[in-house]
């Protein structure tokens, strides 16, 4: 998926979801290997409300697939940052 498709649909329909998917796309995502930005890519095709959910650990994913990338994303969420960055 080439960057441009990725960018619009890291864009949701919630702020606080673009605060962070939009960062990690641009910082992270290109670090990525292949598998994990497969994952990635799985992930964008989730609700806004279960992505919330799962960033903020307040629900898990059955899918292991999505737990990882979850992961990625929350442990690299202070270099994605716009405050601290």
């Amino acid at each position: 998926m080439n960057i441009n498709r990725l960018s619009w649909a890291s864009r949701r329909g919630m702020l606080e979801l673009d605060l962070m998917l939009l960062p990690f796309l641009e910082k992270i995502y290109p670090t990525l290997d292949l598998d994990d930005q497969k994952r990635y890519w799985k992930l964008l095709e989730c609700e806004d409300q279960d992505l919330w959910s799962w960033l903020l650990k307040s629900k898990v994913s059955d899918d292991p697939d999505l737990q990882k990338i979850i992961g990625i994303i929350r442990n690299t969420r202070a270099l994605t940052r716009p405050d601290i960055a």
